[in-house]
Protein backbone atom coordinates (compact mmCIF):
# COMPACT_ATOMS: atom_id res chain seq x y z
CA UNK A 1 0.00 0.00 0.00
CA UNK A 2 1.74 3.47 -1.15
CA UNK A 3 1.85 6.13 1.63
CA UNK A 4 -0.88 8.83 1.99
CA UNK A 5 -0.60 11.72 0.17
CA UNK A 6 -2.17 15.31 -0.13
CA UNK A 7 -4.78 15.39 -3.10
CA UNK A 8 -3.06 18.70 -4.40
CA UNK A 9 -0.56 16.41 -5.39
CA UNK A 10 -1.74 13.71 -6.83
CA UNK A 11 -1.22 12.49 -10.20
CA UNK A 12 -3.48 12.74 -13.46
CA UNK A 13 -4.74 9.89 -14.18
CA UNK A 14 -4.31 7.49 -11.13
CA UNK A 15 -7.26 6.25 -9.13
CA UNK A 16 -6.83 6.96 -5.14
CA UNK A 17 -9.33 6.29 -1.92
CA UNK A 18 -10.32 9.26 0.43
CA UNK A 19 -8.45 8.87 3.96
CA UNK A 20 -9.57 11.90 5.57
CA UNK A 21 -10.66 15.02 5.18
CA UNK A 22 -8.86 18.02 7.51
CA UNK A 23 -9.15 21.81 7.95
CA UNK A 24 -11.16 24.59 8.94
CA UNK A 25 -15.04 23.23 9.55
CA UNK A 26 -16.60 25.49 6.99
CA UNK A 27 -14.21 24.21 4.11
CA UNK A 28 -14.55 20.93 5.64
CA UNK A 29 -18.20 21.08 5.27
CA UNK A 30 -18.09 21.90 1.86
CA UNK A 31 -15.85 19.64 0.75
CA UNK A 32 -17.91 16.58 2.30
CA UNK A 33 -21.13 18.04 0.66
CA UNK A 34 -19.35 17.40 -2.64
CA UNK A 35 -19.64 13.83 -1.60
CA UNK A 36 -15.53 13.33 -0.93
CA UNK A 37 -15.52 11.77 2.40
CA UNK A 38 -13.73 9.17 3.87
CA UNK A 39 -13.47 5.97 1.56
CA UNK A 40 -14.51 7.45 -1.37
CA UNK A 41 -13.01 6.57 -4.86
CA UNK A 42 -11.42 9.66 -6.54
CA UNK A 43 -9.71 9.91 -10.37
CA UNK A 44 -8.12 12.70 -11.07
CA UNK A 45 -9.01 13.45 -14.74
CA UNK A 46 -7.08 16.92 -15.78
CA UNK A 47 -5.11 19.81 -14.16
CA UNK A 48 -6.45 23.29 -15.67
CA UNK A 49 -3.14 24.98 -18.19
CA UNK A 50 -2.22 26.91 -14.39
CA UNK A 51 -2.28 23.84 -12.06
CA UNK A 52 -5.96 25.15 -10.77
CA UNK A 53 -8.54 24.01 -10.39
CA UNK A 54 -8.15 20.34 -10.63
CA UNK A 55 -10.95 18.15 -12.02
CA UNK A 56 -11.88 15.28 -10.57
CA UNK A 57 -14.59 11.88 -10.65
CA UNK A 58 -16.05 11.46 -7.68
CA UNK A 59 -19.06 9.01 -7.47
CA UNK A 60 -19.29 9.18 -11.42
CA UNK A 61 -19.33 12.92 -11.04
CA UNK A 62 -17.12 15.32 -12.70
CA UNK A 63 -15.69 17.80 -10.63
CA UNK A 64 -13.64 21.13 -9.94
CA UNK A 65 -11.56 21.68 -6.57
CA UNK A 66 -9.27 24.18 -6.18
CA UNK A 67 -5.82 23.34 -5.35
CA UNK A 68 -6.20 25.25 -1.96
CA UNK A 69 -9.19 22.95 -1.08
CA UNK A 70 -7.60 19.97 -2.14
CA UNK A 71 -4.99 20.26 0.25
CA UNK A 72 -7.17 18.96 3.24
CA UNK A 73 -7.78 16.22 1.51
CA UNK A 74 -5.77 13.29 2.22
CA UNK A 75 -6.33 10.03 -0.40
CA UNK A 76 -4.49 6.78 -0.89
CA UNK A 77 -3.84 5.58 -4.47
CA UNK A 78 -5.30 2.31 -5.15
CA UNK A 79 -4.83 -0.17 -8.13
Amino acid sequence: MTDPIKLSEAEVGKAYEVIKVEGPALIRRRIMDMGIIPGAKIKVLRLAPLLDPIEILVRGVPLSIRRAEAQYIIVRETS
